[in-house]
């Protein structure tokens, strides 16, 4: 009974923040495409607020599979963890 709970919560922990990055993606082209509209002005604040959401989804998947690829030794070997000598 644990392995699938489990496994449902590995799945929202990676789709949380996609969405957000899907979000953040979002609001940056809405805020880039609104100074084409009547107004003519970039809205700076959803840009910024975006970028940061956007950043911080893809930060957090890249870290997970980079993390996950280095416990089953998928990387180069300068990304390996380091030897205790």
């Amino acid at each position: 009974m644990k392995a699938p709970f489990y496994r449902f919560i590995a799945i929202m922990m990676l789709v949380i923040p996609g969405l957000t990055a899907t979000y953040g993606f979002l609001a940056m082209k809405d805020a880039f495409f609104a100074q084409f509209g009547p107004d003519n002005h970039m809205l700076w604040g959803k840009f910024i607020v975006g970028l940061i959401l956007f950043l911080l989804g893809v930060a957090f998947i890249g870290g997970w599979t980079f993390f996950r690829d280095r416990k089953r030794n998928y990387v180069a070997p300068r990304f390996k963890a380091k030897r205790k000598k």
